[in-house]
């Protein structure tokens, strides 16, 4: 199953840094958000990757073209012909698709720029700036139960954030309320599996994804919900990126699953 990761907004609200990279290439513990969310999934068995990329998503191409240069010690050898020598390299098992999805394209019409790459199978999906220790197998195993079109993952982080309305009986996704609700509602926190029906939900460039597909699907009954209590966090501001710095720092970040 492939993991698409949404990584081409602006990142307007973190723009002390987002000036210079993508958001998804602001580095928490001198990696990219972005390869600690791929390390998450690829913890958990999920290694093929669609990445939609927009602003400077050229520097997304290229981190992945010389990733052995980023995570591996070099020997530059320019007495023998220009020799380069890689040492204890790490080899991934991942394989890596970076998608221009355009650079003012929203959220829905980035998904369906990248049908061609997913074709007629379920996906994962979630959102280049943000981190959490959800169980990707139990989110797959309630989907998969579900029979619902698309689950997202839910937290409940308090104010700033829009809300949903649940049913909990039938863990289905039944309203969305506001942004500045300050109640502890629970939240959209991406980590979604999506089936591929949901491409015929998007008209185009111009579709928020968490707007009408999302809002449709949860009229029909078709939005489950994955109720999350452990850790999640975003990378929204300066501040955010300062929280997931400290948590790094200390050694012991819910997200690092991996050895």
């Amino acid at each position: 199953m492939k993991a698409v990761i949404l990584a081409g907004g602006l990142g307007s609200r973190i723009s002390e840094e987002s000036h210079l990279r993508p958001k998804p290439m602001i580095e928490i513990g001198g990696a990219p958000i972005l390869w600690h969310i791929m390390k998450y999934y690829s913890h958990f068995g999920f290694n093929e990757f669609v990445i939609c990329c927009g602003y400077k998503g050229y520097m997304i191409k290229e981190y992945f073209a010389d990733y052995y240069l980023h995570r591996s010690d070099i020997t530059f050898d320019f007495s023998a012909d220009n020799h380069m020598t890689i040492h204890s390299n790490v080899a991934e098992p991942w394989k890596v698709t970076v998608v221009d999805t355009g650079l003012n394209t929203q959220t829905g019409g980035r998904i369906k720029r990248i049908q061609k790459y997913i074709g007629n199978e379920a996906f994962m999906m979630t959102y280049g700036d943000g981190v959490s220790n959800i169980d990707l197998h139990a989110l797959l195993a309630r989907h998969a139960a579900s029979g619902k079109a698309v689950t997202l993952s839910s937290i409940r982080p308090g104010g700033r954030f829009g809300a949903l309305d649940i049913d909990d009986e039938n863990e289905t996704v039944v309203g969305f309320a506001e942004k500045g609700i300050e109640d502890g509602g629970w939240i959209n926190a991406g980590f979604m599996v999506i089936e591929p029906g949901v491409f015929d939900y998007i008209d185009g460039d111009d579709t928020i994804f968490e707007r009408a597909p999302l809002e449709t699907l949860s009229a029909e009954g078709m939005l489950g919900v994955h109720k999350h209590f452990g850790f999640w966090q975003c990378m929204d501001t300066q501040r955010d990126k300062g929280q997931l710095e400290a948590i790094w720092a200390g050694g012991d970040a819910p997200w690092r699953v991996w050895g």
